[in-house]
């Protein structure tokens, strides 16, 4: 009896993972981002993933365009410790980069490259979190 009933619940369970993770009412095809993992809810797309980074093509380039960062500074211990994926990005203590630098750096839509410090972040612009960070890209 204890067989039946754990392998009814394990179908169940499997049966309600495939539902989920097939394609939801308004799906139109691939969201144009590499990976195309996205949501939709209502047909409103969410993308989920983000943008995918080539972190050392983007170091190359920072490398290579050290005369239009200029001078560069630490950022205190317990501020570095929040710049983290996920975290919003804290105020006041990032900079833009000069526009010659940004032409260069790889675009994301809705996506941002900004110096805190030594470290490069990418923030997502709508709300200021933090996509990406490169510590001590520019020491």
């Amino acid at each position: 009896m204890r067989y039946r009933s754990f392998t009814a619940t394990l179908l169940c369970s499997l049966l309600v993972a495939a539902s989920a993770s097939a394609a939801p009412k308004g799906d139109h095809g691939n969201s144009g981002h590499k990976g195309g993992n996205a949501q939709y809810d209502d047909d409103v797309r969410v993308d989920l993933r983000g943008p995918s980074i080539d972190i050392g093509q983007v170091r190359i380039i920072l490398g290579d365009n050290r005369d239009l960062i200029g001078p560069v500074q630490g950022l205190p211990p317990g501020i570095q410790k929040n710049l983290a994926r996920g975290k919003p990005l804290p105020p006041g203590i990032a900079k833009r980069f000069d526009s010659r630098l940004l032409g260069k750096l790889p675009h994301y839509d809705g996506y941002e490259w900004q110096q805190a410090g030594a470290d490069v972040v990418l923030v997502a612009i709508a709300t200021g979190i933090i996509y990406e960070v490169l510590h001590d890209a520019l020491d």
